[in-house]
C-alpha cells in the first residue's frame, strides 16, 4: 500500500490530505516512495525530551530528518498498553510543535469507561491536560482524533451517532476557548473505519476525516474510505 497504490489514490484525490504513518525504521523508504505524489508521511510516536541520554527514542529532529511532516501523540495503545501518561503526552505535543511538526492529538474511552458513563469525563480530562501545558492558541496548526478504544480491532463498532456525540463533545471544549478556532481545527474519527461506513460518518457534522487503522493496509477499501473523505468534503463545502 506504500508504493503505487497509495500514490495512485493521492493522484486521483488530489482536494483530500492522505496522511501514511509507518513504523519509524521505515519512514525514509516510504518518503522515498512517495517522493513524487501528494502523500504526507508521519510518524507513530515520539519522544518527550529534545535531547538527552534516552536510549531508543527518537526525537522529534530525527523524525524531520527523515521528512515526516507529523506526529501521531498519545494514541491509545501508548496510553493503555505502554503506559504513556496524560502529562506525559502533553510534553510530547509541545515537542512536537516546537520542532515544527504537525501532532495529531489522540483521544478516547475504554469499554470499561464507556459503560461506566465516564466518556464525556475521559475526554475532557486529556484535553484538560494539553491545556494545561501549553494553552489552546496553538490548536489551530494540529489535529485531534477521537479513537474510541472498545472499537478498535475488537469487533465491536461505535455507531455515527456515538462518534457524533464526542466529536461535538470536543469541538464545543475547544470553542470554549476560542471560539474561531474551533471551526477551523480537523477532527478525525479513528474507531474501526471501513470502506462501507466511512461515507455515513464522514457526512456527520463535525467529523472531518478518518485515523485509518486495519482497513488502511486493504487498498481496495482505503480507496474507498479516501473517496468517501472527498466525496463528504466536498458536500459539505457546498453547503
Amino acid at each position: 500500500m506504500w508504493g503505487a497504490s497509495a500514490r495512485a489514490v493521492a493522484a486521483e484525490l488530489p482536494s483530500v490530505e492522505i496522511g501514511v504513518l509507518p513504523p519509524v525504521v521505515y519512514l525514509s523508504e516510504v518518503r522515498s516512495l512517495a517522493a513524487d505524489g501528494n502523500l504526507i508521511i508521519g510518524a507513530q510516536d515520539l519522544a518527550a525530551q529534545k535531547s538527552g541520554a534516552f536510549t531508543g527514542e527518537i526525537s522529534a529532529e530525527m523524525l524531520l530528518d527523515t521528512g515526516a511532516r507529523f506526529v501521531l501523540v498519545g494514541h491509545s495503545e501508548r496510553r493503555h498498553i505502554l503506559g504513556d501518561t496524560d502529562s506525559v503526552i502533553a510534553l510530547k505535543f509541545a515537542r512536537a510543535l516546537d520542532a515544527g511538526l504537525c501532532p495529531v492529538l489522540c483521544v478516547g474511552e475504554t469499554l470499561e469507561q464507556r459503560e461506566s458513563g465516564q466518556t464525556h469525563a475521559v475526554v475532557l480530562r486529556q484535553l484538560q491536560a494539553l491545556f494545561d501545558q501549553i494553552g489552546s492558541c496553538v490548536l489551530e496548526t494540529v489535529v485531534v482524533a477521537y479513537e474510541p478504544v472498545w472499537a478498535i480491532g475488537t469487533g465491536l463498532s461505535a455507531s455515527p451517532e456515538q462518534a457524533q456525540e464526542v466529536h461535538a463533545l470536543i469541538r464545543s471544549a475547544i470553542g470554549e476557548r476560542d471560539a474561531m478556532l474551533s471551526s477551523l481545527i480537523r477532527i478525525l474519527y479513528g474507531g474501526s473505519v471501513k470502506g462501507s461506513n466511512a461515507t455515513q460518518l464522514f457526512a456527520l457534522a463535525d467529523i472531518d476525516g478518518g485515523l485509518i487503522g486495519g482497513a488502511s493496509l486493504v487498498p481496495d477499501d482505503f480507496a474507498e474510505i479516501c473517496r468517501a473523505a472527498s466525496r463528504c468534503a466536498i458536500e459539505k463545502n457546498v453547503k
